[in-house]
């Protein structure tokens, strides 16, 4: 298989996953890559691996540039199984090399790998001379586990960003500008918000470590490389790291016999109406994970279900257990639905969503199938008071 050269003797060598259709819960309907990087100089120097089911892939690429066994270091940004999977079999086919990464790296490595490699860990502001080619590190530790790192190259201006600026796509194209940029931001987001999400202060710290660094490209873990669109993407994650929203609002809900569905209606209306523009999204027919993007952008969020056994439904409960974890901020939130003769769901919902730190707006509970009078009332009081209370 081929090697993809990036610049004059610096190469692009990973897996590209066709057939992932699931990463964690995450689907990834495009697919995606592992990416992995070639560095030739007097030393040559392995950056990042692949799931451990591509491993020849890898090594086919890099041997279509040089033996494997020539490798002197493999620089692990990240001990995630996706990124150091392979990791065994390329150290049996370089035997000699020397394992670069963060003293947390090392302890990751060894407890997931149990094998006596040798390692040299490094940190922020540590370097390692290839000869003509210096590599530089940054820790970038939560973004998004403990042990990462990112790699940088001077003379090349190249950032090794891990899954820093990635994407779940894919492609056999390599770079930002070969697939358009549009596809390419809203993987990048998608990503963004299914996993980097919860991690926002550090990400803003990662940003201002790399803030002085003259960057000519982004090679991250996974997707496209950045060239093309690099301002673009750091604007993004700027934005997405700040918690900032547009002013719109999206409505999440699931339904029994319709009259919850009757009500997230309405509240499209009401929201169409205030000039703020809506969003509305069936838990039974859209999936979590593309839910979430929407939610990354989203000035107002507002969650709906019947009660089923004194409980919400299980859909929104799976939903908001999600999206919970990914701890969005700067959010307002309202819960509503329709009941029989309990209704514990709208408050169980409000419930999570002030847990989350929302503010939250008044919610809207009906008894059984609601009527037209009620669902205007939504239309023209309710929603034309509260809205108005956080312009």
């Amino acid at each position: 298989m081929k090697a993809v050269a990036l610049k004059e003797n610096i190469w692009w060598v990973g897996g590209i996953d066709w057939d992932i259709r699931n990463f964690h819960g995450y689907q990834t309907p495009r697919g995606t890559t592992y990416n992995a990087y070639l560095v030739i100089d007097e030393k040559i120097a392995l950056i990042d691996t692949v799931k451990n089911y591509l491993e020849k892939e890898l090594l086919s690429r890099i041997s279509a540039v040089i033996d494997p066994s020539k490798i002197d270091y493999i620089v692990v940004n990240h001990v995630e199984m996706d990124h150091s999977g392979s990791l065994p079999q390329i150290m049996a086919a370089a035997p000699n090399a020397v394992i670069v990464t963060s003293a947390v790296g090392e302890k990751g490595l060894e407890a997931h790998y149990h094998s006596k490699w040798k390692y040299v860990t490094v940190k922020s502001g540590d370097s390692l001379d290839l000869g003509r080619t210096e590599l530089k590190f940054v820790q970038t530790p939560m973004v998004h586990w403990p042990d990462n790192m990112v790699t940088y190259l001077p003379k090349e201006k190249i950032l090794f960003s891990n899954d820093a600026f990635g994407q779940h796509i894919a492609s056999p194209e390599r770079f930002d500008d070969e697939l358009g940029s549009d596809i390419v931001i809203e993987e990048a987001a998608k990503y963004y918000a299914n996993i980097v999400l919860p991690f926002g202060s550090q990400v803003q710290k990662a940003l201002q470590a790399l803030s002085a660094l003259d960057i000519d490209m982004i090679a991250p873990s996974h997707g496209l490389i950045w060239r093309e669109h690099i301002s673009d993407i750091l604007k993004k994650y700027t934005l997405w790291s700040a918690n900032e929203t547009d002013d719109k609002a999206v409505i999440i809900y699931d339904t029994m016999y319709g009259s919850t569905e009757k009500i997230a209606y309405a509240l499209f209306r009401s929201f169409e109406e205030k000039g703020i523009p809506p969003r509305l999204i069936n838990l039974k027919s859209n999936h979590i994970s593309d839910i979430v993007p929407e939610v990354l952008t989203a000035k107002y969020v507002c969650i709906g279900s019947p009660t089923l056994n004194n409980n919400m439904m299980p859909t929104v409960a799976a939903f908001l257990t999600y999206l919970k974890g990914l701890a969005p901020k700067n959010r307002i939130g309202m819960a509503f639905g329709s009941y029989g003769w309990s209704g514990q769901s709208v408050g169980q919902v409000e419930d999570i969503l002030r847990e989350m730190g929302f503010d939250i707006l008044p919610q809207i509970k009906l008894n059984y199938v609601p009527t037209q009078a009620q669902l205007d009332e939504i239309n023209l009081d309710q929603i034309k008071i509260f809205v108005s209370d956080f312009d």
